[in-house]
């Protein structure tokens, strides 16, 4: 049987969530890596969207939500149990922390990160607005090494490439924060095997027409 496709670039944090979520449910893929300024015409075909990521499977369907990919994959193979399936109350607790990362906080990190484009307010506004979520998980994090508590699930794999980027604005603040259960987290994270496999750099799709098995 053929891999699915996956269309992917690799600073894109949507992208880096779908990439982990394939590769921690041990589903391999044909990785076909992008620039977001150069789109190839198959993957628009598949998605009008014009995003990443896009999943093609061998029948034809199209995944194209990060969240989406990193479920359809752990829903088939879920060795560390990321998504608790056997605890209702935990998951609806995932689900509405990841709910707030993508909606709320995703919001104003976008504008914390280009504030030059929105100067209504001072990159400092935008940055403290986002630390309300940094709040949350500082707290979570401050009685237990996940977010969910002694082990990881698929929440701390879906939010955290969007902590990583809010650290990357200003690393230099980020790291005089108080915020030292996140940093310890972030950290952990960066350093994961699997947050290693997901970074790997691959040559631009458009320019070899070739791809490359994610496994």
């Amino acid at each position: 049987m053929p891999h699915p496709i996956l269309y992917s670039f690799r600073r894109c944090p949507y992208a880096m969530r779908a990439r982990m979520g394939l590769l921690l449910a041990k589903r391999s893929v044909m990785l076909r890596e992008i620039l977001l300024k150069n789109k190839p015409a198959d993957m628009l075909a598949a998605s009008e969207k014009g995003t990443v990521p896009v999943l093609i499977l061998n029948d034809g369907s199209v995944i194209d939500e990060s969240l989406d990919i990193m479920q359809w994959a752990l829903q088939q193979n879920d060795p560390a149990n990321l998504l608790c399936i056997d605890n209702p109350s935990i998951q609806s607790d995932i689900d509405a922390l990841i709910a707030t990362c993508d909606g709320e906080f995703k919001g104003w990190l976008d504008k914390y990160k280009y504030a030059d484009r929105h100067p209504d307010f001072p990159e400092e506004y935008y940055r403290q607005q986002g630390m309300h979520f940094l709040n949350v998980l500082e707290e979570r994090l401050s009685t237990s090494n996940y977010l969910m508590g002694t082990a990881p699930t698929l929440a701390d794999y879906a939010i955290f490439p969007f902590i990583r980027q809010f650290a990357h604005v200003d690393r230099q603040w980020f790291e005089q924060s108080s915020y030292p259960k996140i940093q310890d987290w972030l950290a952990k994270h960066l350093k994961s095997d699997v947050f290693s496999k997901v970074m790997a750099k691959y040559p631009l799709w458009l320019d070899h027409n070739e791809a490359f098995l994610l496994e």
